[in-house]
């Protein structure tokens, strides 16, 4: 870049270190006050981004500046107000329905992408690098892993990607080509499928077909994908006993995932929790009936301290704020939901000992 592009990146200040290990900052122009997002890269590819620049894609953050200086890429890119699908996974807000928008919106960024002469691969397809919008719109971001496609292409040689997210091409197998995208799609409908409050198996087909070892063997094009998840939500508005298959799952907190060190801790937490309440000694309790009633409350409300706030059967949803948006009003619509339920148990012992 010349020197009139260094000089139009000085205009943005630097307001606050969104992620300094990625040297991702929040920026604001010197003149107009807008607020951007400020990237440095290392490994880039500045055809990528120049022709991102140049040809602006629903979906994707828009490029405004782009500067390369010293082996590095700078890049001055559109803030997105949202949260991470990583966000949405970890706190369990995902349903259906959403899953279903959400992963057809990414088929449409992404068939712009591979509609492309030569196809832009974006090759970091994850819930980290995905952004939904307070209206619910879906945003791909980081195409730091990002080349494109050619039928001449080499063997990837170097893993640009993450691992568990990156097809078996990446490491060395093949090539990247729209496959290596439709691959991760599959990884990432199975991760959304079982973070539901109650997993479901519905997109089992799809993902098999995304996720085949041989790219050849997979769906074709991101617009089939889309074509076969949106037949389910046809499905689910015609007749919601067909999305309801699964069984409910009853397993408590750290045990829904079946993940062995989660299962290792929430198995040390709870049996902590009932030696806690079950040995614990209370002054002026007169009768051992009191004495097991007041023990036996205190457990139940530690538990139930754990199963709101892992929504638990997704008991979150008798508290509208708990679903909204903004993460603080979630977790004021949990906090709400943790002390109704305490103020129940307590009236309940209260009521119990009065009787007895």
């Amino acid at each position: 870049m010349d020197y009139a592009g260094r000089l139009e990146i000085s205009y943005y200040n630097t307001i606050a270190t969104i992620n300094s290990a990625h040297k991702i900052y929040l920026v604001q122009h010197r003149e107009t006050g807008k607020i951007y997002i400020k990237k440095i890269l290392d490994v880039y590819n500045p055809h990528i981004y120049k022709y991102l620049m140049e040809h602006h894609i629903t979906g994707i953050p828009k490029l405004y500046n782009v500067y390369e200086e010293n082996g590095q890429l700078i890049l001055i890119e559109e803030f997105i107000s949202g949260i991470s699908l990583q966000e949405m996974i970890d706190e369990q807000t995902l349903t259906l329905n959403l899953i279903i928008q959400f992963m057809s919106e990414l088929c449409n960024i992404l068939e712009n992408l591979h509609f492309l002469n030569p196809p832009i691969i974006h090759r970091d397809i994850k819930p980290s690098n995905i952004i939904i919008t307070p209206c619910n719109h879906t945003v791909l971001i980081d195409f730091n892993a990002a080349k494109r496609s050619t039928d001449t292409a080499d063997r990837d040689t170097i893993l640009l990607g993450t691992k568990g997210y990156a097809a078996p091409e990446q490491y060395g197998f093949g090539s990247s080509t729209p496959q290596t995208d439709i691959y991760a799609l599959g990884i990432l409908l199975k991760e959304l499928s079982h973070a539901l409050p109650v997993p479901t198996n519905v997109f089992d087909t799809a993902i098999s077909k995304c996720t085949e070892m041989n790219p050849s063997d997979r769906m074709k094009t991101v617009q089939e994908l889309k074509t076969e998840i949106e037949k389910l939500r046809d499905c689910n508005n015609a007749d919601h006993n067909v999305v309801s298959t699964p069984q409910r799952n009853f397993a408590p907190p750290g045990f829904r995932t079946k993940t062995p060190w989660k299962m290792l801790t929430a198995s040390v937490g709870y049996l902590f929790i009932f030696w806690m309440c079950l040995t614990m000694e209370i002054k002026d309790v007169t009768t051992v009936f009191h004495l097991w009633l007041e023990r036996i409350t205190l457990l139940l409300i530690f538990l139930s301290f754990i199963f709101c706030c892992f929504n638990y059967c997704n008991i979150q949803r008798f508290i509208p704020l708990c679903t909204d948006k903004h993460r603080l009003i979630r977790w004021f619509g949990v906090l709400i939901l943790n002390f109704a339920i305490f103020l129940l148990l307590f009236l309940a012992m209260l009521l119990l000992e009065s009787i007895f």
